[in-house]
């Protein structure tokens, strides 16, 4: 099965494009970042919609992935975004759509991390089937789809305050 890699990638892509509009943002006026904040919403549904097709090909194929491959890739993964989850815990109460969509972004990778070796552990030790990566594969679109939705108010909370 090809979707952990699939899933990785799209990842490392979302948390490039949110990382470099925030740091381009962060001196820009209350209107530009608004904008920003939307596009960071935007962004944000990129992996949940990915990992919905991946799902969805997986549903149509049921083929038990490599344990072993879920597992290392989520643990080198979660390292990596447990680091800037913490770093970012500082900023998790601003209101701001930029610092939410960061705190966000990386809380849900980190989140999705642990799923993912979970998801190994299961499909090697327990249930060797595609329906825990499946499981979580659904997870972490919702998780994607409900950080969206949170970087949307928060941008359209700025945009009343900026209007």
């Amino acid at each position: 099965m090809k979707s952990p890699p699939i899933r990785v990638s799209v990842d490392f892509l979302e948390d490039a494009s949110v990382n470099l509009l925030i740091l381009l943002a962060l001196g820009w006026s209350l209107r530009n970042r608004v904008r920003v904040g939307v596009a960071l919403a935007l962004i944000l549904l990129v992996p949940g919609i990915a990992t919905l097709w991946t799902t969805y090909q997986s549903l149509m194929a049921p083929v038990p992935p490599q344990p072993f491959l879920l597992a290392v890739t989520g643990t080198g993964a979660l390292a990596v975004n447990l680091s800037c989850a913490f770093l970012l815990t500082a900023f998790r109460h601003e209101n701001g759509s930029l610092t939410r969509a960061a705190f966000l972004s990386a809380r849900n990778d980190a989140l999705a991390n642990i799923a993912i070796i979970v998801a190994g552990i299961v499909t090697a030790y327990a249930w060797h089937s595609a329906w825990p990566d499946l499981i979580v594969g659904l997870e972490i679109a919702g998780m994607n789809m409900d950080a969206a939705r949170e970087v949307w108010q928060a941008a359209r909370k700025e945009h009343a305050a900026a209007a």
